[in-house]
Order: structure tokens, then sequence, then C-alpha cells
């Protein structure tokens, strides 16, 4: 073999493991930053936040006129037992765990409005059944904002779903000592950071 044609031959060999080596370099490169935007998809999708209460309350609730409640009584409970027990104007009686108190309090147009929108809530404001549900002690438990930015919202709209100034005094009570059981978890993936506990409004770093 001429050293010409020798040299032309080695140079082609060279060439093609340099385009072997650059596109296995390639499709490496793109296996990884695929593999890592599934882990972070995965880890994103696995993290949560869990609340739970260690105390509850059972509250009693009457139907005083057609569409328009109040609060008759509150008892402190496990948060096994809370929820609801609502007496209606035509004698019927019904009781609402605290799962189906929350839907109803999330879907109302008057207390999601709250839920989602504070500032556009008092325009909605009435005394149907969601409402009374959210002001209670309960509504602590349904999602109701704890934080001291929103206590004149309690003084404001909770007063006025309790039969008499007595109870409603007697309830912050319990509303208190239920919004002070309040615990949080962040839930993350096996291997990230362990989760904080949030209790009664402070942050425990885990």
């Amino acid at each position: 073999m001429t050293p010409l044609r020798r040299h032309a031959v080695l140079r082609r060999v060279k060439d093609i493991t340099l385009s072997a080596t650059l596109s296995l370099a390639l499709l490496n490169g793109s296996a990884m930053l695929q593999s890592c935007g599934s882990n972070n998809s995965d880890e994103d999708q696995a993290e949560r936040t869990e609340t739970r209460f260690e105390k509850g309350v059972r509250t009693y609730i009457t139907e005083t006129a057609p569409g328009n409640f109040k609060i008759t009584d509150e008892v402190q409970t496990g948060p096994g037992q809370a929820g609801a027990i609502v007496s209606y104007f035509d004698g019927h009686r019904d009781t609402l765990s605290v799962e189906a108190a929350k839907k109803l309090v999330e879907t109302d147009q008057s207390t999601s409005t709250y839920l989602n929108n504070p500032n556009a809530y008092q325009q909605h404001h009435h005394n149907g059944l969601a409402n009374v549900l959210l002001w209670g002690s309960l509504g602590y438990m349904l999602g109701r904002n704890n934080s001291s930015r929103y206590s004149n919202d309690q003084r404001r709209y909770g007063a006025g779903v309790y039969a008499n100034s007595s109870l409603y005094e007697r309830s912050t009570r319990v509303g208190e000592s239920v919004r002070g059981s309040r615990v949080t978890r962040t839930v993350r993936p096996s291997g990230g950071r362990s989760g904080f506990f949030s209790r009664g409004g402070r942050s425990f770093g885990g």
C-alpha cells in the first residue's frame, strides 16, 4: 500500500472513530438529562403536605328559618369524632363528617370565594350552612386560615354564626384549642430532606 493511500485510510478510520465517540457521548448526555428530568419530576410529584389535628370539635347547628343557620352548641372532641350535627327547619337531622363539611365549604359559592380570595368575600357573605361551618370552631379543620392576619375576619364574621354571645365566647376557646393542635408535615421522597412540622403556627426543622 502506498504511503498516500495508507494515510487516507488511517484518516478515514480516525474520522469514523471520532464520529462514533461523539455520537455515544451525545446519546449518554441525552439519557442523563432525561433521567435527571424524570427523577426531578418524580420527586416533585411525590412531595406533598399532610395536615392533621390532635383535637377536634363537634358542632351543633340549627336552621332557625329557611336558609338561615346558627350554631347552638360546640363540644370539644377527639379528631375522630369531629363533625357537625345539623337540625333543619323542616324537622329532619343530618350528620356531617369533617370530609363532607369540607367538601360543602369548598364548593359553596360564598365560602369558596373566601378560601380563594378573602378580599372579595364580604359581598357574598350570608348565614347559609357553609358559612356557619366555616366560621365555627370546625372551620379550622375545613381549611380556614389560622394566621393572626385573619383574626379580624374571625371577629367580624364568627360572632354572627352563633346563637348568642356567651356561646360565642365559650366556643372561641374551643376553636383556639383546635387551631393550636394542628400539625402540618411536608412529606418528601426517600433520600430527600426530612419534612418539617408546623404546630400552632410555628415550624420545627427536621
